[in-house]
């Protein structure tokens, strides 16, 4: 079973694709994180990744893609993954649907986070990500876990991305180019909506009906 994780920045979908890998034993395709580490590397998409990203903007659809691409055809296993802040576009949903095609592949779940400009703005500014086992917490509302996790809080940081401006321009942006694809996609049977204002625990909860039937 492959699933879509769908979620405006700062939803939670990074945090509720890794309660799925260590409960489901899945596979996490980020986009984000294909982004960041061709960032990371310095390659010349890189470089013009972080120029984009930088302004608030969404990365091309060309460049997505090719990195999309290039991650399923080296993955032992197809049939277990999470695509996590893909696919964006309707144009990323047919190329998505050509690449499983090609493995005999589908799409047997989406699951589609809704959380309000407001509650974004708060999680945003308190975001922070450990830069060892890459799990994101909340200065304010995960004080006791930051200070107990057990790669030590010293490695937890905000992203470069994470600026409350970028972030909510990504936002608008989001709704602008994704609900579009969202609107199109609700109508099949196997898309799910889920209240992103919930806590971790309660939208875990209910994703895992859906992986349970």
């Amino acid at each position: 079973m492959n699933i879509i994780l769908f979620g405006p920045p700062g939803a939670g979908k990074g945090t509720q694709a890794q309660l799925i890998v260590k409960k489901h034993n899945y596979f996490q395709l980020s986009t984000g994180d294909l982004l960041r580490n061709e960032i990371k590397k310095k390659t010349k998409s890189g470089i013009q990744i972080e120029k984009i990203i930088s302004k608030g903007n969404f990365v091309s659809d060309e460049i997505v893609n090719e990195l999309i691409l290039q991650k399923v055809n080296n993955l032992k296993y197809r049939d277990r993954i999470i695509f996590d802040g893909y696919p964006r576009t309707i144009n990323q949903a047919k190329n998505l649907d050509k690449i499983l095609d090609h493995f005999n592949e589908k799409i047997s779940l989406i699951i589609s986070l809704t959380v309000s400009r407001e509650i974004i703005e708060k999680r945003i500014v308190g975001r922070v990500t450990c830069d060892k086992c890459n799990l994101t917490l909340n200065e304010f509302f995960n004080k006791k876990e930051i200070e107990l996790h057990p790669c030590g809080q010293e490695y937890f940081i905000k992203r470069k991305d994470d600026k409350l401006n970028t972030v909510m321009s990504r936002f608008d942006i989001y709704e602008k180019t994704t609900l579009p694809l969202i609107d199109f996609l609700s109508t099949k049977p196997n898309f799910h909506k889920i209240d992103g204002a919930l806590n971790i625990d309660e939208i875990s909860a209910k994703i895992d009906v859906f992986l349970n039937v």
